[in-house]
């Protein structure tokens, strides 16, 4: 057994820790387009259904984990609706393996991602927008060159909020792929299973303070990033 290390962290703390990070980033970084799509939808267009859409979209906020979680398993476990069809045409299985953590992750991450690139797209001036196409830019020119950056600290900022939610995740994770040490057991899940063994208070309490120091970084890199876009924008 590998005693302890820098920090006075295992070698197994360690591992835990690299596969919550690697979990969580993966997570964002497939959530990220489909929620920039959705808060797109929501802050530029009108369209029939679109108070149940947002409902949809913060469902994860305000439904128990465990549901979210049991909701999951349903649709993409082993013989899920699409679990089944992914994991049979193109490989993908979820079911008690790190995708179906980062899967979790995304999905309860995913309302904290849409909502400030929404209110970021709101609050651009369209006018700047219509000036650079009446100069001649393109609309993929116009995005790429005016609106992009005006929301790239929104976008950040999202994705670093989200990316905390998605390190903290716990119940939607362990209800859909279970605790599997070294495949889906994240900071979270590890400090439940050592708050369940005798003597691992210890244990628990060095993740404890590497999950809170992780997610208090994670947001204040957000309100950072906020304030500097909020700074930033004219008016």
């Amino acid at each position: 057994m590998t005693g302890p290390g820098m920090l006075g962290l295992t070698e197994a703390d360690w591992g835990i820790i690299l596969l919550s990070l690697r979990i969580a980033l993966v997570a964002i970084l497939f959530a990220l387009p489909l929620a920039f799509a959705a808060a797109w939808l929501l802050a530029r267009h009108s369209f029939p259904g679109k108070s149940l859409l947002q409902a949809i979209i913060t469902l994860p906020l305000v439904l128990p984990p465990v549901v979210t979680g049991y909701l999951l398993l349903l649709w993409f476990g082993a013989r899920g609706a699409f679990g089944a069809p992914l994991n049979e045409w193109f490989g993908i299985s979820f079911a008690f393996r790190w995708t179906g953590a980062a899967l979790a992750a995304g999905v309860m991450a995913f309302p904290l991602l849409v909502r400030p690139m929404r209110l970021s797209i709101e609050n651009i001036d369209r006018g700047l927008e219509e000036a650079a196409r009446t100069l001649g830019a393109g609309r993929i020119v116009a995005f790429l060159t005016v609106t992009l950056p005006m929301l790239l600290p929104g976008i950040i900022a999202g994705a670093v909020l989200g990316f905390a939610k998605a390190l903290g995740e716990f119940g939607a994770t362990i209800t859909f792929v279970s605790n599997i040490p070294g495949e889906t057991q994240t900071l979270s899940l590890a400090i439940y299973s050592l708050m369940q063994t005798p003597a691992g208070d210890s244990a628990a309490l060095k993740l404890i303070l590497v999950s809170a120091f992780l997610s208090v970084a994670a947001v204040i890199l957000s309100e950072w990033l906020q304030r500097r876009f909020d700074t930033r924008r004219p008016g």
